[in-house]
């Protein structure tokens, strides 16, 4: 699928992002129609953000100030301290979203370094990238580095970019010495150097690096003595402290200088100005006053009636502090300095290769990179998208409630709670929580409670059910809610918070019944790794299936895999791949493969397989190097439940995996079943996945 965004992030300090995402701007704004612009952070102490101002107000004025941002860095280490970072990826995921709808393409722009990100075990911006799904530009400093050094860091960068998860667009090494590319394009001939990633080398230009008379004058909030902005967007190469006689100074003027001197130093006033006069002198870029003092009534009169002049700036502050402050000032590309763009862009142009930057936009596709806040957060996409309505019959548990408001909040789907009216009501008024858009139903007075005695009754009077029975097992919450999916007046049912999992399953079983030429309800783990969603079955239900059921288990779990976007590869696990062991076990899964196959011959399924042949290449690449699975199964079907629940928790605990599920599957419309240990977000995301299964029920 086409990407459309990029995120451009300097991986050190002062590498001059902001070049290259001008450059790129650039390039993007001629060719891909509307184009928007977007930081998902920026510093809390610059407001407005410069680098928003200047972009927005070039390529795309139309943008609101508000669209371009999402977080400021204060609120981010919040998020930090109060271990928040899923809601902050969701809020960005969301916010990107929204762009895409409205422009062709979006430009990200990503964090400056700043001391709290220090606080990520990984580059934030390449996290956000990941999670965003954009391509990455990585920008390297490479002031007063050798070539070796930079080739070495643009290998450290490829190999960190790779290892995160992200895709690599291109790295920019910026502030180069431009006598030592020659050199550097060598090292990087060397691919286990460049990675295969295009590579563009910008050289420094000592003029960007430095600030502006405005800069100056506006971070040292200085008065305009002269009161007119002419000359203010010179560049100060450096500044002067004027100390000494008039004679003694005109020695050290160079060009480009801004001369710090008290107010009241007229004679160094007057001769500053007269460089501008004489072809023997450099001409100095403005005069910076210190000490509140201003020149005297005849020097003014010289000074205001010339038609050329200097600017003149003064400020209050002693010469030494002036000083420091100016020291201080950095050097900026701000939205009305032409000038500066004008130089930027001109650099840009000059060193890098416009049309193919084009092509590769063009083409960049979104990587296959499946983050878990992904995931997740497409879980409640897809669920929104064609709303359905899920019963939960454990209204008496606190997590349940908890997570009914967020569910209704977030429009994810509507819920009907079964319980005591008054005291669904009474707890969630002591616990602080809105459910006045849920449906609440009292079985126990409900007006549907004889019909479902009744049909209840019909459906199982074959298994010697009673009336008597059938009135005892609606007492049951779960026989309730199940009936309720059954007659259409619920799409799907979430249980097992506090009740076993028999007790949500047998109810299904005995009225919803299995998916015609399933026999068997199984189940599987949704398995968000960094990169990557893997689908485990069965983990949670059968003891030890035999060849038939497993083979069931393996279609099932293929199709569950597809209805949640992930492409089954389907691994039939075993201890020995290919023809390479004997043994029951291995008999047992061999036969699965083959039953699994002649039922759905649509499917790649691959057995008996080994664990590690089956999820990494290299491994595959030796033991079962034609196969279509091998290396790249995305569907593992374990041989029994102690094998599958064991190998779930292990992934689960060791890698820092999020195990979503048990999904049960097998049945005609979605009944699933929680842990009693479950999260309040484990709740959420069953009953967004329990909707999404309600999606492709056929009626």
């Amino acid at each position: 699928m086409q990407s459309n965004t990029l995120y451009i992030a300097s991986l050190e300090p002062e590498a001059g992002k902001l070049v290259v995402t001008m450059g790129i701007m650039e390039i993007l704004s001629r060719s891909m129609g509307n184009v928007a612009f977007f930081r998902p952070v920026i510093d809390t102490d610059k407001n407005p953000d410069p680098d928003i101002e200047l972009i927005r107000g070039r390529y795309c004025p139309s943008m609101s100030y508000d669209d371009c941002y999402c977080f400021q860095a204060s609120e981010v280490k919040t998020f930090v301290a109060e271990d928040r970072i899923k809601f902050f990826l969701e809020e960005l995921i969301n916010r990107l979203n929204s762009l895409k709808e409205k422009y062709d393409f979006v430009l990200c722009e990503g964090l400056n370094s700043t001391s709290f990100l220090s606080a990520f075990d990984v580059d934030i911006n390449m996290e956000i990238a990941k999670n965003l799904g954009c391509p990455f530009i990585g920008v390297i400093n490479g002031m007063d580095q050798t070539p070796r050094d930079i080739a070495k860091e643009v290998k450290i960068t490829e190999d960190a970019i790779v290892e995160t998860g992200c895709a690599h667009f291109a790295t920019f090494v910026n502030r180069m010495p431009e006598d030592t590319f020659g050199v550097l394009e060598v090292e990087l001939d060397d691919p286990d150097d460049s990675g295969g990633v295009p590579v563009f080398l910008l050289p420094e230009n000592t003029e960007l690096d430095k600030p502006s008379l405005a800069d100056i004058s506006e971070a040292l909030n200085c008065t305009n003595v002269l009161d007119h902005n002419e000359g203010m967007d010179r560049i100060v190469k450096q500044f002067k402290i004027a100390a000494m006689t008039m004679e003694h100074f005109l020695d050290h003027v160079e060009d480009g200088d801004l001369i710090i001197v008290p107010g009241d130093r007229n004679d160094i006033i007057l001769a500053s100005l007269s460089t501008l006069l004489s072809v023997n002198y450099p001409n100095v870029a403005g005069i910076l006053l210190s000490g509140g003092f201003l020149p005297g009534p005849n020097t003014m009169r010289l000074l205001s009636g010339r038609g050329q002049s200097i600017p003149l700036l003064s400020v209050k502050t002693d010469t030494y502090t002036t000083t420091g402050n100016v020291a201080a000032v950095p050097a900026l590309i701000n939205p009305g300095d032409e000038r500066k763009i004008a130089l930027a862009l001109g650099l840009f142009e000059t060193h890098v290769e416009g049309e193919q930057i084009r092509k590769m936009a063009a083409l960049s596709t979104t990587p296959d990179t499946v983050t878990p806040v992904m995931f997740e957060y497409g879980l409640f996409e897809r669920a929104r998208a064609e709303k359905k309505h899920i019963v939960l019959p454990e209204s008496s548990d606190e997590r349940i409630l908890r997570a009914t408001e967020i569910l209704l909040r977030r429009n994810v789907v509507d819920i009907t709670l079964l319980g005591n009216k008054d005291e669904i009501r009474s707890r969630a008024a002591s616990l602080g929580l809105d459910l006045g858009n849920a449906t609440l139903i009292d079985p126990s007075s409900s007006e549907l409670t004889e019909n479902f005695i009744q049909t209840f009754y019909e459906l199982r009077r074959h298994k010697n059910m009673t009336p008597d029975g059938a009135r005892d097992a609606l007492t049951n919450p779960s026989y309730f809610g199940t009936m309720m999916v059954y007659q259409g007046l619920a799409d799907g049912m979430v249980s097992g918070a506090i009740h076993t999992t028999a007790d949500t399953i047998r109810p299904a079983l005995q009225v919803i019944k299995t998916i015609p030429g399933i026999s068997v309800v199984s189940s599987v783990f949704l398995m968000c790794l960094d990169t990557r969603v893997l689908v485990y079955g069965d983990c949670a239900v059968n003891p030890d299936p035999d060849a038939a059921q497993l083979a069931e288990i393996a279609i099932s779990s293929a199709d569950t895999a597809a209805t949640f976007g992930i492409e089954p590869r389907v691994a039939m696990l075993s201890y020995s791949t290919g023809a390479s062991g004997k043994g029951a076990d291995v008999e047992k899964v061999r036969k699965a493969t083959k039953i699994a196959r002649e039922k759905r011959p649509d499917l790649l399924i691959e057995g008996p397989i080994q664990y590690d042949a089956a999820i990494e290449p290299s491994v595959a690449r030796t033991k079962m190097p034609d196969s279509q699975v091998a290396g790249r199964a995305t569907v593992f079907i374990f041989p029994d439940l102690n094998t599958g629940n064991n190998t779930y928790k292990a992934v689960q605990r060791s890698s820092g995996a999020v195990a979503i599920g048990p999904v049960l599957q097998g049945l005609k419309k979605p009944v699933n079943d929680l842990s009693r240990g479950c999260l309040v977000p484990d709740i959420i995301n069953t009953v967004a996945i329990t909707a999404i299964q309600a999606q492709s029920v056929q009626t």
